[in-house]
């Protein structure tokens, strides 16, 4: 049953090409390795991480642009355009329960990582202030 529902810290990854998943630990474990332990640089570096924008909310960003931008041209141009709205709704519902949507790859190449691989790094970088 976890293959047709993933738990939601393995739904991205598992919908994720490895190489992608693999380049995205690559390049946080040397930006980790750049940063090292000075204090300015892991402070900076936690200001950024708390401003990056997770895969998720991407998604739900792109998927509420494409549903209004869907309504919109369904009231002003035509009422096709309502089928817009829909399919983007249920995309959005196929990644909720299965963790995968069309934009996910191209996303995921273009580096948004997971709540949980934010959390990762942040962690690390936590500890290295102790």
């Amino acid at each position: 049953m976890e293959k047709v529902f993933p738990t939601t810290s393995k739904r991205v990854p598992l919908h994720t090409n490895p190489k992608i998943n693999a380049r995205i630990q690559n390049d946080t474990l040397k930006r980790l390795e750049k940063i090292g332990h000075k204090r300015d640089q892991i402070n900076l570096r936690l200001d950024e991480i708390e401003k990056e924008w997770d895969i998720e909310r991407a998604l739900e960003a792109n998927a509420s642009a494409v549903i209004l931008l869907g309504l919109g041209l369904g009231v002003v141009s035509s009422k096709k355009w309502f089928l817009f709205s829909g399919i983007a709704a249920g995309f959005l519902l196929q990644h909720a329960t299965q963790g995968w949507c069309p934009p996910l790859p191209v996303l995921r190449r273009l580096g948004f990582r997971t709540q949980r691989e934010i959390d990762n790094e942040r962690m690390v970088l936590l500890s290295r202030l102790e």
